[in-house]
Parts: structure tokens; sequence; C-alpha cells
């Protein structure tokens, strides 16, 4: 149940991450710039509320916070049926993202808090593919779709889909409620906002998301800019293909053998897919491109999930996922901007560049940031050990 509600939330996420680029040129006649804010604003207003979705949790409990947020999150889906003005779709996007942010937080610790320890990567590995799956879905049907049917009639349907997932949230089971608000305190202090250990691997996250952003936000617009419009959908189709079909490996290979095993070739293949699609003028090209950042991106964000929950306690596991990913939508939200205006001022094939080149940068940031984690908890041990 908690993987299909995220599944739904997520196709509808993806769908109008897709589309609504294409809305904002299109229908409402704006800029390139202004379509990437359709991205950043839904994701500040997420930003924003993420630090406060551990406190929400403690203060409603897991399943009335799903039950609250989804609700939210699918009214919000509704309103893009009567929204045709660009500050007003600007408004609702803000609104939109708060529920979207409490959401997918809230869904991910009732996931974590399901999986034994021994087995997290490998179990978040499976629950991230609710997440995959709507990548190619979403993306896939909504551009397949608005070739036929009208924007507005889109929207609807997606918001429908945030009724099944409305619906899902009542089957999930979820025993950490009770009695979950005996104790918290009504003051806010640093650690009610973040969990203090998870933020050196989101900050590795904020990086990789950086780099993700500009396929999540520009590629239908690149694609349709040299022509392969059509063949987009094949794109994420290769892209969904290769990550599911990685994640049984590259779950247990984390949980064997580390994750280093895993986030160093990732990340390399991740930068060579994107190299490649700023090269791209063939659908060949396209579909190896696409291939590559699957199997590279696929498995780093469960990945660094997985790491952030690892470093705190059980009970902050809404706190840790929370602070995960703020600096990951931070990254999507500032990528997509600042990409935006690379665009328009030097084309998507410098963008991809600049986006293989923080993929690049981003594998020294893990090196350090990895290599202090351990400096520390070597330092830990000798402490206990005296």
């Amino acid at each position: 149940m908690a993987l299909l509600n995220n599944f739904f939330i997520f196709l509808v996420f993806y769908s109008l991450l897709t589309v609504l680029p294409l809305y904002v040129i299109d229908e409402l006649h704006g800029t390139e710039g202004q379509a990437g804010l359709a991205t950043t604003v839904f994701l500040i207003s997420a930003i924003i509320v993420r630090p406060f979705s551990g406190k929400i949790i403690e203060h409603l409990g897991k399943k009335k916070t799903l039950i609250i947020s989804v609700l939210l999150f699918g009214i919000s889906s509704f309103i893009y049926f009567w929204v045709n003005d660009f500050y007003l779709l600007m408004g609702l996007r803000f609104f939109h993202g708060i529920w979207f942010s409490i959401g997918s937080t809230v869904l991910v610790a009732i996931a974590a808090d399901m999986i034994p320890h021994q087995r997290k990567g490998e179990g978040l590995g499976y629950f991230a593919m609710s997440m995959n799956l709507a990548v190619v879905v979403g993306p896939f049907l909504s551009l397949a779709l608005i070739r036929w049917i009208p924007y507005t009639s889109l929207f609807m349907g997606l918001a429908w889909v945030i009724v099944l997932g409305l619906l899902c949230s009542f089957g999930i089971q979820v025993t950490e409620d009770e009695g979950m608000d005996e104790g918290v305190s009504r003051r806010l202090a640093l650690k009610d906002l973040m969990e203090v250990k998870a933020i050196p691997i989101a900050l590795v996250g904020f990086l990789t998301s950086f780099g993700y952003s500009g396929i999540m936000s520009f590629i239908s617009v690149y694609a349709k800019s040299v022509g392969l419009f059509e063949s987009v959908s094949l794109f994420f189709v290769v892209f969904a293909a290769a990550m599911l079909l990685s994640r049984p490996y590259t779950g247990r290979l984390f949980d064997r053998s580390g994750p280093n095993t895993v986030i160093y070739p990732s990340l390399l293949i991740f930068a060579i897919g994107l190299i490649l699609l700023s090269i791209t003028h063939s659908v060949l090209l396209l579909l190896v491109a696409g291939t590559l950042i699957g199997l590279g991106y696929g498995a780093l964000l469960p990945s660094f999930q997985t790491m952030s929950i690892q470093v705190a306690p059980k009970r902050r596991t809404g706190h840790a996922t929370a602070t995960f990913f703020i600096f990951y939508d931070l990254g999507i939200a500032v990528g997509s901007f600042v990409l935006g205006v690379v665009s328009s001022q030097f084309g998507f094939s410098a963008l991809y560049l600049i986006c293989s080149g923080v993929i690049l940068v981003t594998i020294v940031v893990y090196h350090l940031v990895t290599k202090r984690v351990k400096h520390v908890e070597h330092q830990n041990a000798g402490v206990l050990e005296l």
C-alpha cells in the first residue's frame, strides 16, 4: 500500500514536472526561464516545509499525517483545471509543493520502519522502484496524451490518480502512531528541524539532484529543439527500464559490499550519460544516453536515502528523511532555475555538459564526505573503548 501510494504521488509529480514547462511556453506564452520556475516554485515550498515534517509527524503520527497530506495534495491537483494565468499557476505550485513535501517524507519513513536494518539498502531500493516506475509512466503518458487532449483534461485525469493514492493511505498499517505525541516538546530546536548526522550525505544528494534537474525540467523541451520530441517518451522507457533491471542487484550489493561499490560507478556512468545527451542528435544516441543515466542515477537516490537513514536513530527516520529531501529538493529547485538561465543563454548542449561536470565534482565531494565520516566514527570508537 505504501509503495502504491508513493507511485501515484510521484506519477503526478513527474507528469506535471514534464508537461508544465511545455504548458507555460505553449499555452501561457512564457519564457524558458518561467518554464523553469514552474519546478522551482514547487520545490521552494517543499524545501521550506521539509524541516518541519519530522515535527509534524511526531505530533500527528505517521498515519494521520499521510492521510491529510495526500488529501490536500489531491485537492491541489484538481485546481490545475481552472488555472490559466502564470502567476496563479505559481501560487498553486507553491501550495501543491507543501503537501508533496510532507506526503513523500512520511511515506519513506513508514517504509523504512517496515524494513529490517540489515536489508535497508535492498528494501528501500525496492520501495524506490515506485518512483522509478512513475518516472517513465508519468512522462510517457502525459507527453503522449497532450498530442490528443487539452492540457486541462490531462490535469483532471492526474487529479483522479491521487484519489487512488488516498484510498491506499487507509490500507497502510502503522503501529508507531500510538501515543506518539506524548512527551513531544512544543518548542522548536535544531534537532526538531533536521537530523544533523544526515547533513553530509544530504549535501551529496544536493549535487546529484542539481545534475538530475536538467533531465527533469528540460528533457522534453531539449528533445523538441533537436527534432526528437516524438522519441522523448522512449527516453523515459529505457531510462526506467535500466533502473528497474539494475535495482535488485544494486540494492543487494549495497548491503553486502557497502555503498562505495555502488555509488562511485553510478556517479561515473551518470556523468557519461549526460555528456552523451549533450551531443545527441539521433534517436539511438538519445536512447543510449537514457540507458546510462538510468543505470547511474537510478542507484544513487535509494543509496543516499539509505545512508541518511542508517546514520540516525530509528525513532528519527522521519527527521533523517526530511533532512535528505531538504537538500535533494533544493538541488532540483536551484538547478531548474540556474539551468533554465543557462539554456536560454548558451543552449541545451551547454546545460547538459554543466550537469555532467557537477556530477564529476560530486564524486570528489562524496569521497571527502565519507572519508570524514569514517574518521569521526573511528575517533568515537576510540573514545568508547577508553
